[in-house]
C-alpha cells in the first residue's frame, strides 16, 4: 500500500448523511443554513425546524473541523430529530514512538478504557477490503452534572491497518441509544466501502 499523503481514501456516503466541510474553508453559518433547507424542504414552513437544524449541522461541522479527519459525515435520516450520529474516518500515521501500524496497536488505542468510560470496551477482529481491521464498541458517560447524572455517548469503530506506516479509524458517535443496533449495522456496511488507492 502506498504511504498516506499519496493516497485516496474512499467511504460511501449513506442516504440521509452530509458531508461536513471539515476540509475546506466555506462559511459554516451559510453552508448549515443551504444545508438544513436540503433536508427539510422547499415548500417546508417551518422557520424553527430549519433554524435548529441548521445550528446543529453548524456545531456537528465546528466540532469535526477540530479533529481534522479526511472525511466527516453527519447522519441525519429524520431532520425533525436533528443529528442521529456523527460519522468521522481519520488516519494514524506511525513515528517515532510507535514506528508501525498494527491492528494491536489500533486495538490498544480504541480500546483502552477511560475515566469516563461508561462500560469495558469491548473489541474483535475483523478483516475487510481495506485491510485487517479490530471493531471496537464503547460507551462513555459525558457532561456529568452535580447530581452525577451525566450523558451516554456510544461509539462503534473500527480500526483498519492501511499499511504498515498508516492506518485508519472509522467512528460512528450518537446518544441515541434505542438506535444502538442500527447506527452499529450501519458502521459495520460502512466499514466494508473504505477503499484505499494510491
Amino acid at each position: 500500500m502506498p504511504e498516506f499523503a499519496a493516497a485516496t481514501v474512499r467511504l460511501r456516503t449513506p442516504v440521509d448523511a452530509v458531508a461536513l466541510p471539515v476540509r475546506s474553508s466555506v462559511d459554516l453559518r451559510v453552508w448549515a443554513a443551504e444545508t438544513a433547507r436540503g433536508f427539510v424542504g422547499r415548500d417546508d414552513d417551518e422557520p424553527k425546524l430549519l433554524d435548529a437544524l441548521a445550528a446543529e449541522l453548524r456545531e456537528a461541522a465546528a466540532d469535526s473541523r477540530e479533529r481534522g479527519p479526511i472525511t466527516a459525515l453527519s447522519y441525519v435520516p429524520e431532520p425533525r430529530l436533528g443529528e442521529l450520529a456523527r460519522i468521522e474516518l481519520s488516519a494514524l500515521v506511525a513515528d517515532d514512538t510507535y514506528p508501525e501500524v498494527t491492528v494491536d496497536l489500533l486495538r490498544s488505542y480504541l480500546a483502552a478504557p477511560t475515566a469516563d468510560s461508561y462500560r469495558p470496551p469491548e473489541a474483535e477482529p475483523r478483516t475487510l477490503p481495506a485491510g485487517p481491521a479490530v471493531r471496537v464498541r464503547h460507551a462513555y458517560v459525558r457532561d456529568v452534572g452535580r447530581d452525577g447524572l451525566g450523558t451516554v455517548l456510544e461509539t462503534c469503530a473500527y480500526g483498519i491497518r492501511a499499511d504498515e506506516r498508516w492506518g485508519l479509524v472509522l467512528l460512528t458517535s450518537w446518544q441515541a441509544l434505542a438506535h444502538t443496533d442500527t447506527l452499529c449495522e450501519l458502521t459495520d456496511e460502512l466499514a466494508k466501502t473504505v477503499r484505499v488507492t494510491s
